[in-house]
Order: structure tokens, then C-alpha cells, then sequence
């Protein structure tokens, strides 16, 4: 069905439509463009090819005017309708025209009926919504399996400090002897000490990881 051109201007109530006023901005030039070209009703067949070369004519805008079509519909703009083996738009507001004019040889929109071409992309729109908020929730589950596996990993065993401390004994007797030993005793007292600043290095340095870990979460940020 064609649409029949006819002498139209946009008022200024025209703009005050709610329809209009709700939609995006990117979307407005489509909507000012659906005003001049409709019928005397408000209606044509959606054809995105045609209704890009009207309104936006040689530009590559198809798939534009498609988005700004749901977009316009999503504001309460227009209506889609399926008549006839085909895709039809109504829009909620037409523009006021002689009265002699205000006819349309488009079928009639039956009563909010919504498209099923469009219907279908809105339900595949919410489908792939729907995929994704699915696959994040599988990504965070993931997560948090890993991290509870890495909370309750076995750490790994710990060298111990007697392993890389110096011996005990002299070099006569490196494992010591009960009997009096002025060497074998120099050599414990250097173990022992040696034994001692190992385990005093290993306590700071598990207070200072402590106090980093505290200045990062609530630290000054400055």
C-alpha cells in the first residue's frame, strides 16, 4: 500500500506530544521525519529501506531508522501492526491536516495489535538479554568456586629455620657432644642466635604484611 504526500506542519503542541517528548534524542530526527512522512492518518507500510531514503535520503540509514523505530515505539510514539501479509506503523499522534486529507488507503490497524516481525526482534532482545545475564551469573559462579578453592588450598609445607641453620657443633663435633666443648659451645650459642633472628625476621615481616593489608582497605586513599 502506498501512502499519499500531503501538506503538513509540525506545531508546537505537536512536539509537547508525551509519545515524543520520552523519546531518546538520537531518535527524534526519525520521529520529526515519520511526521512528514505518513499518510493523513499516520500510517505506511515498514519498509526500513524506504522509510531511510525519506527521511534520511543518501545516507546508508537502514539500520538506524530500524533502531529508532523500536526506540519510537518503546515511547509510545507509534504502533506496529501486521494487515495484509505485511508490516505497518501507526503513529499515536498524526499531525493535523484539512479534513479532506486526512484519509489512507493503509488497512486498518486492528486494536494495539503489535507486529510479529517486531514482536520477534523485542523477544530477541530479551533473549539475548537474557543469555547474557545468564552467562555472567555462570562467570561468577566460576569464580567463586576458584576462590573458594584457592581459600582452601593446602598451603605448601615450610622450610624450617633448623634446616638452613649452622650446626650445633664444632667442626669436630657437628652434632654436638655431652662432654665440655669450648668450640662445640661458641657454635651452639651461634646457632641459637642465628635461630632466634630468623624467627624475629619472619615475625616482622608477617606484622608488616599485616599493616599493609589494613592501609589498603582503610588507609587514606590521598
Amino acid at each position: 500500500m502506498s501512502t499519499k504526500n500531503v501538506q503538513r506542519k509540525i506545531s508546537a503542541e505537536d512536539v509537547q506530544f508525551p509519545g515524543y517528548l520520552r523519546a531518546p534524542i538520537a531518535a527524534k530526527p526519525t520521529a520529526l521525519g515519520l511526521w512528514l512522512h505518513t499518510d493523513g492518518l499516520g500510517r505506511r507500510e515498514v519498509v526500513p529501506e524506504l522509510i531511510a531514503a525519506a527521511i534520511y535520503p543518501g545516507e546508508a540509514a537502514t539500520e538506524l531508522v530500524i533502531e529508532h523505530l523500536l526506540l519510537l515505539e518503546e515511547s509510545g510514539f507509534l504502533d506496529f501492526y501486521s494487515a495484509e501479509d505485511a508490516e505497518w506503523l501507526q503513529l499515536r499522534r498524526p499531525l493535523r491536516i484539512d479534513s479532506r486529507l486526512a484519509w489512507s488507503n493503509c488497512p486498518e490497524p486492528p486494536v494495539r495489535e503489535r507486529s510479529r516481525t517486531f514482536a520477534a526482534v523485542g523477544g530477541a532482545r530479551g533473549r539475548a538479554g537474557a543469555r547474557v545475564r545468564a552467562e555472567q551469573a555462570e562467570r561468577a559462579g566460576q569464580w567463586a568456586t576458584w576462590a573458594h578453592e584457592q581459600e582452601n588450598r593446602p598451603a605448601p609445607p615450610k622450610r624450617p629455620l633448623l634446616l638452613d641453620a649452622p650446626p650445633i657443633g664444632c667442626p669436630d663435633h657437628p652434632h654436638g657432644r655431652f662432654e665440655n666443648c669450648g668450640p662445640c659451645g661458641t657454635a651452639r650459642k651461634r646457632h641459637d642466635r642465628w635461630v632466634q633472628e630468623a624467627r624475629y625476621g619472619e615475625q616482622v615481616a608477617e606484622y608488616e604484611q599485616t599493616q599493609d593489608g589494613e592501609e589498603g582497605w582503610g588507609g587514606d586513599p590521598f
